[in-house]
């Protein structure tokens, strides 16, 4: 009698002793959209920051894995942290509300984690509704050069030499650092890496995360095989407020781990370079986009912005 081959485990089994670390602000309805297509005993872990505002709260404890924490509005890195140290799972996923991953796109980043002890992190890709991948699924370490060639928008012709990484679905990619949009980790490394740098309420502690990784001598990995749909805006606070968020979180990044003047030549360089694009957009009479672009540059020369009305992010 011919003996049955074991058939490989299922995405589910892979995902024993994971959770998912969800950090939601005013978005209960990107949240249920995205458990839709997930197990619906899978573990997780929902760090409100609009502290039951929409209700989060309800669709949380009503499925048998869910655990909700309050956030209290401390931003996304202190959120996260504050789910990955009070879970007691082996792997942990990040994945943003706006994200739609399916179980086999989450085992396919865990077991990358817990197979490969050099591998810290390992993320999906986020991809557009046209299946082309969006910008700033991972990227590079900030140099002149890289900040210049953003700045002057010159990353559209030469994708590998900016700093944000845009690339091609299937094809391998090597980065400095990838997005924590959905993005697995082994919770002992993510704990012993110190975790997501709090020292940035949104935007740039993925980024310091892999410098962080690099430094110990490990390396995160962009699965551009796993494409995974997402969304913009998943958040619920406004466009304006998360542009000057970027701003300001890209020069407190530049400022904290770049030498003085190097850190200045590449703030101003931002700064200038989408002041120049809020200006064409004008010319173009795109007002949306023009307001956008302003919105990043004032973040980026004055250090400082605001959510609510509330100063999130300060010049150091």
């Amino acid at each position: 009698m011919t003996e049955r081959p074991t058939p490989p485990p299922s995405g589910e089994d892979r995902l024993a002793d994971t959770e998912l670390v969800v950090v939601a602000y005013r978005s209960r309805a990107q949240v249920e959209q995205m458990l839709a297509g997930l197990p619906a005993d899978l573990p997780l872990v929902v760090v409100d920051n609009s502290d039951g505002a929409d209700g989060l709260e309800q669709l949380v404890v009503a499925r048998p894995g869910g655990r909700y924490l309050r956030g209290g509005g401390v931003g996304f890195a202190r959120a996260a942290n504050l789910g990955a140290r009070t879970s007691g799972a082996r792997h942990l996923v990040f994945v943003n509300p706006d994200t739609r991953p399916t179980t086999g796109d989450l085992a396919t980043l865990v077991e990358d984690v817990a197979t490969d002890p050099s591998c810290s992190a390992s993320g999906g890709t986020l991809v557009e509704p046209d299946g082309r991948s969006q910008i700033g699924v991972g990227g590079w370490e900030p140099t002149v050069r890289r900040s210049a060639v953003h700045a002057l928008g010159l990353h559209k012709l030469l994708p590998r030499a900016g700093i944000y990484a845009r690339p091609v679905i299937g094809r391998p990619e090597a980065l400095d650092w990838v997005s924590g949009g959905c993005m697995a980790v082994r919770r002992q490394t993510f704990l012993d890496l110190g975790c997501f740098d709090e020292d940035f309420y949104v935007y740039n502690e993925d980024v310091a995360f892999g410098r962080a990784s690099r430094r110990a001598g490990l390396a995160q990995r962009l699965r551009t095989d796993v494409p995974i749909t997402g969304s913009s805006g998943g958040s619920g606070a406004p466009s304006l407020e998360m542009m000057r968020l970027r701003g300001a979180s890209m020069a407190r990044y530049l400022r904290k781990f770049h030498p003085r003047v190097r850190a200045e030549v590449m703030v101003a360089t931002f700064g200038l370079g989408y002041a120049v694009r809020a200006a064409v957009r004008v010319l173009r009479r795109d007002r949306r986009r023009a307001a956008e672009f302003w919105a990043h540059a004032v973040g980026t020369f004055t250090g400082r912005a605001f959510v609510g009305g509330r100063l999130v992010t300060s010049r150091t």
